[in-house]
This record gives C-alpha cells, sequence and structure tokens, in this order.
C-alpha cells in the first residue's frame, strides 16, 4: 500500500463491493475497525490526523455505508474473512496496527487470534467483551427493556423501508462532535443512518455476536501481542445517561459491570495496558480523539524502540 492520498473506493471483496477508506502516504499501517452500525467518517478527526503519520485504512463492513450486502451471515467470521481479502487486495505484508471500537472491538479479538503475525499492535476502544453475556445477568428493567430481541425486531422492520421512508422514520440527526466536521463528511453521516441495508446487516450482526463470543473464546488465549485497552469513563457515562430517564442505580451497575469487562481484556496479552479515558462515554473517538491519537503514537513509539534482537 503505497503513498495513498485520502482516496474512497470501492473494491471487489468475497462477492462483494466493499467501501474503503485509504488515507496517508507513509508510515507504518493503521487499520480501523468501527462499531455496529457506526460510520468511519465518524472517525473523521482521528484519521486526518493520524494520516499525517501513518498510512490509515478502514472500511464499511458489508451493508453499511456503500459497501453490498451479500447473501451470507455477518458476524465477526465474516469481518476476518473480508479484512485478509482487504489485506490481499492491496498487497499488505508488513504488520500494522489494529484498532476496534465496541462491535468493531469484538471483530479484532477474532482477528488478532487468528492471524497473529499479520498484527503488529492492538488497541480496544471500550470494546465489547467476549464475556458480554455477563451483561445480560444483571436486573436492570429499565435498561432491559432495549433487548437484543427488541432490536433484531427493529432493524429488520427498518431494513424493509426505502431511503425516503427512513428518513422520516429515523429523523438522521448529527451531535456536536459531527457538526464540527466538514460539510461533506456531514452529509455523508446523515446519508449513513437512511440507508435499508444499514439494519439487514445490523440485525444480523446483533443476532450473532452472543454465539461470536464463545467462538472467539473457543479459539484459545489472545497472542501477546502490545495491547492497548481504552474503556470510557464510568461517573460521565452514568451523568450523562441519567439525563435520558434511566434509573442511576441501574446505571451504576452496568457501568461498574461494564468497567469490569474492559479492565479484563487489558489482561488479555502479558503487554495489556489500561487507560480510562476522562470525560468520555462510549464513543471515544469523537469524545476524546486526542486520547485515540496518543495510544497509537505511544503504541508505535514503544514497538519501534524495542531492539530489533527483541522483536
Amino acid at each position: 500500500m503505497k503513498g495513498l492520498r485520502r482516496i474512497n473506493q470501492l473494491i471487489k471483496i468475497n462477492n462483494s463491493y466493499i467501501d474503503v477508506l485509504n488515507k496517508g502516504e507513509k508510515g507504518p499501517i493503521v487499520i480501523i475497525l468501527t462499531g455496529m452500525g457506526c460510520s468511519f467518517e465518524e472517525w473523521y478527526e482521528v484519521i486526518e490526523t493520524l494520516s499525517e503519520t501513518y498510512r490509515v485504512l478502514t472500511f464499511h463492513r458489508q451493508g453499511l455505508g456503500q459497501s453490498e450486502l451479500g447473501d451470507g451471515i455477518q458476524n465477526t467470521a465474516s469481518t476476518v474473512s473480508d479484512l485478509a481479502e482487504i489485506l490481499n487486495h492491496f498487497q499488505i505484508e508488513e504488520p500494522f496496527y489494529l484498532i476496534g471500537h465496541s462491535y468493531g472491538g469484538l471483530c479484532v479479538q477474532h482477528f488478532a487470534k487468528v492471524h497473529p503475525e499479520k498484527v503488529a499492535g492492538v488497541i480496544l476502544v471500550d470494546s465489547t467483551s467476549v464475556e458480554l453475556k455477563e451483561l445480560e445477568k444483571l436486573d436492570l428493567p429499565v435498561l432491559n427493556q432495549d433487548s437484543d430481541e427488541l432490536w433484531i425486531e427493529k432493524s429488520l422492520d427498518y431494513s424493509t423501508k426505502d431511503k425516503q421512508e427512513l428518513l422520516e422514520i429515523i429523523k438522521p440527526s448529527l451531535n456536536e462532535k459531527h457538526r464540527q466536521f466538514p460539510k461533506a463528511i456531514q452529509q455523508k453521516l446523515l446519508d449513513f443512518q437512511a440507508n435499508p441495508l444499514l439494519y439487514k446487516a445490523m440485525a444480523s450482526e446483533i443476532k450473532e455476536w452472543t454465539i461470536d463470543a464463545e467462538v472467539i473464546m473457543s479459539l484459545g488465549d489472545f497472542p501477546d501481542l502490545p495491547l492497548i485497552v481504552i474503556g470510557r469513563d464510568k461517573e460521565y457515562t452514568i451523568e450523562s445517561e441519567s439525563k435520558n430517564g434511566i434509573p442511576e442505580g441501574e446505571l451504576i451497575e452496568f457501568e461498574e459491570k461494564w468497567e469490569e469487562l474492559i479492565t479484563n481484556q487489558s489482561i488479555l496479552s502479558i503487554k495489556g495496558e489500561l487507560i480510562l479515558a476522562s470525560n468520555s462515554g462510549h464513543s471515544v473517538f469523537l469524545d476524546r480523539p486526542d486520547l485515540v491519537i496518543e495510544c497509537v503514537h505511544n503504541m508505535v513509539q514503544r514497538i519501534d524502540s524495542v531492539p530489533l534482537l527483541q522483536k
């Protein structure tokens, strides 16, 4: 992958066209896997800054953005397969740094176990845990109203609508951070939300992710790769979400368990490190892009400083 400016392109991968973004002309390769239902355009600030020093690659999973949706199941295994083919397409042979947010972090954990030799280091950003079943055990009447079954049902319903119908139903909007991006990026984010295929893909990912977690755990230990785990700010999140009418007691119980699972991820590797992002909710890349960028720099510098004989 030589000398790339910002290039958006559709490439044929596993019989489907995939929406890929490349940005940057030099340095190590950084690959970003986004969260469920999330556009890589939300990472605009992080990608713009990192691409000054690194070659950044990211893509929309099948059904998201301009990516086509194939006939198969959408799960972490399909993402691992697509990423492997994307690497082949761009003839990427050198180890790269792999960042995963939320559900994308679950995909990263799967990929790192299957292809550890391809990965120089991993950064998990408030990532879904392979122990996600622990969250289902919590007695949270209000929070549990938004069950996986309900999200699957809603997503499948949305997937039957056309773009205009979706615009009227979901009324796409941008948050304060999004509105700081260039107008063209803002429009892409609005269009992203009104894509019926997005919701069909999400329904499959939600339906499969508990099974995915079990599959990932069955693959054995996480490789001893350099690992930085970034978790959200528990108190900040509780304060923010309590404004939405969710009982504070439920939020405290959920956030304590979430932080426990995030902490557990940091000991997946003997080279693991835990960082809690102050003043940040789940979307750390929006609330604290500076921290994500700093973690990439620190990881690359730490690895580059290791003598060759020790690598």
